[in-house]
């Protein structure tokens, strides 16, 4: 069947061309190819189909009825091909992929809806963690993760600017306790504390030259970012959290920021991957929609 439809498409293409030259340039064989296919094909099938001179070529009569069928039939097929090779070259298909859930609100959510218009063919599986993770132990296609705990064999492609942390509480809060000036003042107050994989976070500070660790203590210690803005919210205590996060609380003094001065900007959110040398297409997708301009 194959070679069938190979024939009948090469005399198709002769007879419309009528030039043996043409017609061999545009389907890349030699003259003596495509005439030794055709006189096969006129064999097998007891007919004469082409007419020829040393000067044209012409279909003949069985040949022009012949072609007149053939053409819908092959330009179906060429269309039907055309759609494969389409299917093929759009993105599809199912990425895993690993965050924590300030990464998800931040980097993924404002771009999903644009991507999912985008590329309607590729699924996107997200798990929302605490920590770094191993994505090959872990079996995933990518994550994102802050620059500074991203393994040095993967590839990272950055998705956010820069950012700070800010620490935060309300004005309730404060209205019977003092503003820490400097990180050890958190000693005397209640904090909520964000537990990783490896334990309760220790808040880092840095000022100039100087760096501090403090082991704050409180009345909470829950695992997502967000809880937390909300429990800094309710009163509970003074919280550790990305500036963009509460930006809008603070703009309108729902919060209150302290420590500004200790919290310099850090790398950032990156997109990671291991390194490959065939990379998935809708992975790609994924990794332009979210690299930052």
């Amino acid at each position: 069947m194959r070679n069938e439809l190979n024939e009948l498409a090469t005399f198709a293409m002769v007879a419309r061309e009528r030039s043996f030259t043409r017609a061999a340039a545009k389907l890349g064989v030699s003259q003596s190819a495509l005439s030794h296919t055709i006189r096969g094909l006129e064999e097998r099938l007891e007919l004469h189909l082409l007419a020829r001179t040393t000067k044209s070529v012409a279909p003949t009569a069985a040949g022009a009825a012949l072609l007149k069928d053939l053409s819908p039939a092959l330009e179906q097929i060429a269309q039907a091909l055309d759609r494969a090779r389409s299917i093929r070259r759009r993105p599809a298909g199912r990425l895993r992929i690993v965050m924590s859930r300030s990464a998800a609100v931040m980097v993924l959510l404002p771009r999903l809806t644009a991507f999912a218009k985008a590329y309607p063919d590729i699924v996107l599986d997200v798990v929302t963690v605490t920590g770094p993770v191993d994505l090959v132990a872990g079996e995933f296609d990518a994550g994102i993760q802050l620059g500074e705990y991203i393994q040095k064999d993967m590839i990272a492609v950055r998705v956010t600017p820069e950012l700070r942390l800010a620490v935060v509480g309300s004005p309730g809060y404060f209205a019977s306790r003092s503003i820490p000036q400097k990180p050890t003042d958190l000693s005397d107050h209640r904090c909520i504390t964000l537990r990783l994989p490896s334990g309760p976070y220790r808040w880092e500070f840095e000022r100039g030259r100087k760096s501090v660790t403090v082991s704050v203590n409180g009345p909470l210690i829950i695992d997502d970012t967000h809880l937390v803005i909300q429990a800094a919210l309710a009163g509970a205590g003074l919280g550790l959290v990305y500036e963009e996060q509460v930006a809008k609380d603070i703009a309108k003094r729902r919060l209150i920021r302290v420590l500004e001065d200790w919290t310099p900007p850090i790398p950032g959110f990156f997109m990671y991957y291991p390194s490959r040398q065939h990379q998935p297409s809708a992975l790609a997708a994924l990794v332009n929609a979210l690299r930052l301009p």
